[in-house]
């Protein structure tokens, strides 16, 4: 679980993110939601540490997270980019096969762990019928399928998806959000940052809204599905459709 103390990003002169005090990766499938610029990529940055905080703290299990050794922090967490580099000429098998770095070195030998973690992380996201294609080649929904593949094969306990539905289909964005709350169902702890309330209302266990870089909402989907609740963290007036139980209420402008 990560804790946060007392911390802040500045950027331009500009406080772009500011949390006294958060928990995060408690609960199987945490989503964070705001508004562009409120701090949602920074905060999954600096849980990743891609990102350098100017003050403040952010422990991982107890331990401060900047004493963890490159390979130790890659074995205990993944992290997915908004932003997916190219990677010309690689299948989706030699992408996924990337994520066992961590484990083996560059030069390292391949055992037997390295190949079931492979097979796993394909098999688990159904990505083992492409996986003999070009990973640039498949369709946007295959290549999150692939890349998140590869994160399940580096074997790390938590999983840090930066907006992983942002250019797909209303269809393969829920087919990925799916996917990753089957994988918090199994064990593995998923914090996700999203731009579609809905998808958050309907999978995730724990959504965390933020605003200015502070947190504005920090509940469940109940809580969250609330008109006063969404009028102030979106500005405009929503209505609550109802739907079938177990499904939640599918929110819409009003």
């Amino acid at each position: 679980m990560f804790a946060i103390s007392d911390l802040s990003v500045d950027h331009d002169g500009r406080r772009v993110l500011d949390l006294p005090d958060l928990t995060l990766g408690g609960a199987p499938l945490t989503a964070i939601l705001g508004h562009n610029g409120s701090g949602k990529s920074t905060l999954l940055a600096c849980l990743a540490r891609q990102r350098r905080p100017d003050r403040g703290r952010v422990a991982l299990d107890g331990h401060p997270l900047d004493a963890y050794r490159q390979r130790d922090l890659a074995r205990a967490v993944a992290y997915l980019p908004q932003r997916l580099p190219p990677v010309a000429g690689l299948t989706v098998r030699e992408l996924v096969r990337l994520g066992r770095f961590p484990w083996r070195g560059a030069l390292g030998r391949w055992r037997a762990a390295d190949h079931d973690a492979v097979a796993r992380g394909l098999a688990e996201t159904g990505a083992d019928r492409l996986a003999d294609q070009l990973a640039d080649d498949t369709s946007g929904g295959e290549r999150q399928r692939a890349w998140i593949a590869m994160l399940l094969a580096q074997d790390a306990p938590v999983l840090l998806l930066d907006e992983p539905t942002s250019a797909l289909d209303l269809r393969h964005a829920e087919e990925v959000m799916s996917l990753l709350r089957r994988l918090s169902r199994a064990g593995r702890r998923v914090v996700v940052v999203l731009h579609d309330i809905n998808l958050a209302a309907r999978h995730a266990d724990r959504i965390v809204a933020l605003e200015g870089g502070r947190v504005a909402f920090d509940g469940g989907p109940g809580a969250f599905l609330d008109r006063a609740v969404l009028r102030r963290l979106t500005g405009v007036e929503m209505d609550l459709l109802s739907r079938p139980a177990p499904h939640p209420a599918h929110a819409v402008i009003a």
